[in-house]
Order: C-alpha cells, then sequence, then structure tokens
C-alpha cells in the first residue's frame, strides 16, 4: 500500500500498465456495467446549472431520461451515480465514429460550460472509495480494458502516469508530486 496525504492507494497505482486504447474499446467504460458512474455532490450542482448547455450534444433517449429522472440517480448502495439509458449507458454518451464520447466533455471542450466531466470518469479506471478520515484509492479491474493494459505495457505507461492530469486535478500538484516520490522509494 501507498500512503500519501489523507490517500491509501494500492500498489496497482504504481505497479500496473495502462493507457486507454480508445479505438480498440470504443468507449465501453460508458456503456458497460450496471450503474452510471460516481458522482459528487458538487458534481450534482454543476449539471443541474448547466444541463441545458449539454443537451445539445446528448442523445435524443440520454436527454429524454434526464428529463424524466434529473442530471443523476442512485446506486444499489444509494450513492450518487449519472442515470442509465435502459439500464446501460450514461445518459451522457453520445457517438461518434462507433465510439462512446461524453457530451459533459463535449460541451466544456466547446467552452459552453466550465465542468470537464465527473472526476470519476476522468480517474478510471481508478475509483475513490471515501471513509472518515482517508480516501481508498485502488484499481478497479474490468476485462473491457484488457487493450488498455496490452497497450500500457506495450508503451511502458503506468497508470500513475496515465492518470497524472485527473490526479492533479483531484488532489493538486503537490500531491502528485508527493506521490512520486512514494513510488521512487517503494519501487522494486
Amino acid at each position: 500500500m501507498l500512503i500519501v496525504g489523507d490517500c491509501n492507494l494500492s500498489d496497482d497505482i504504481r505497479d500496473v500498465c495502462f493507457q486507454c486504447d480508445i479505438k480498440k474499446c470504443k468507449g465501453a467504460c460508458c456503456v458497460e456495467g450496471d450503474a452510471g458512474a460516481p458522482l459528487e455532490i458538487d458534481e450534482i450542482g454543476m449539471l443541474e446549472d448547466y444541463i441545458d448547455a449539454i443537451k445539445p450534444y446528448m442523445s435524443e433517449s440520454g436527454i429524454e431520461v434526464v428529463e424524466s429522472l434529473g442530471v443523476f440517480d442512485y446506486d444499489v448502495e444509494g450513492h450518487f451515480v449519472t442515470p442509465l439509458v435502459n439500464g446501460r449507458e450514461c445518459v451522457y454518451v453520445f457517438y461518434e465514429e462507433g465510439i462512446a464520447k461524453c457530451a459533459i466533455e463535449k460541451a466544456w471542450e466547446e467552452k459552453m460550460q466550465p465542468f470537464m466531466k465527473p472526476i470519476s470518469c476522468h480517474l478510471y479506471p481508478i475509483r475513490i472509495d471515501h471513509h472518515e478520515s482517508f480516501d481508498a484509492i485502488n484499481y478497479h479491474k474490468w476485462p473491457i480494458c484488457k487493450d488498455a493494459l496490452r497497450f500500457g505495457r506495450k508503451n511502458k505507461v503506468h497508470l500513475y502516469q496515465f492518470l497524472r492530469v485527473p490526479l492533479i486535478r483531484k488532489y493538486g500538484k503537490i500531491w502528485y508530486d508527493e506521490l512520486l516520490k512514494v513510488i521512487r522509494e517503494t519501487s522494486k
């Protein structure tokens, strides 16, 4: 286990090679699964504030779900998540050349709203479990990411390197620099 500030990170963050290969997986992590992407409370407010700027990039079925259910839902444990269309794909998914993409991120790229996308999506395949005094940061192993594992090994890119930008977005540059120091000290 790696410890950085108030975070306990699994050794996988240091050891696993991973780099998304979107041309092969087609954005399956936005479509597969039994629940939407985890949302933080402030992200729900951002979605509520900017949904009108995001809707032009959404599918009709995604818009219908948001208009009937709202911008968020609950998973079986009662946590906030993005709603799903027909229990499958995230309501914020749209397709471009057969690849699932994020309408929230597209609206951000087009400078239509200031919210990039949920941090849980940006950090995937890392999942964070918030505890009273610390965050547990773990690698979520999922067969749909097998091409990302191959691609990461081929390019010698580790999870902490691949997820540098979202880790800094979540915890800050000083925290990330400390993570690099801990990784150097604990590398085999």
